[in-house]
């Protein structure tokens, strides 16, 4: 090899670990608390490093255990969001569509700019 092509592919080298160091920072979302919407409307916030249970009106109850939340009970016919995996650190949502509750994993640590702006997720 020559000189030039051992330069080249070391700062092909340097400029992809930049790349992904610069990724690994920035691309870590945590979602350390809840967001529990009913019908379109907040129900309130809630973090999961502390357990608790919370009844959500007459229809709901989901329970904050060990860092996860799940649905322990509800008033739909099918029970579905009962079986729905736990929204933990690393996001996911449960969704009760008859009683229209939906239970999300929420970055609190969120962009400057994302308060500001609504993001685009769609055009049509």
């Amino acid at each position: 090899m020559k000189k030039k092509e051992v330069i080249f592919i070391a700062g092909i080298l340097i400029l992809a670990g930049v790349l992904w160091l610069g990724f690994q920072i920035t691309g870590k979302r945590s979602h350390n608390t809840i967001r529990i919407t009913v019908d379109g409307k907040e129900f309130g916030t809630y973090s999961l490093s502390q357990d608790q249970v919370i009844h959500i009106g007459d229809t709901n109850v989901c329970e904050i255990k060990n860092g996860k939340v799940t649905m322990i009970e509800a008033t739909c016919p099918d029970h579905y969001c009962m079986k729905q995996k736990a929204v933990d650190e690393h996001g996911g949502s449960i969704i009760c569509l008859p009683n229209k509750v939906v239970i999300e994993g929420e970055n609190t640590t969120e962009d400057s700019d994302s308060k500001s702006s609504p993001k685009i997720d769609a055009v049509t």
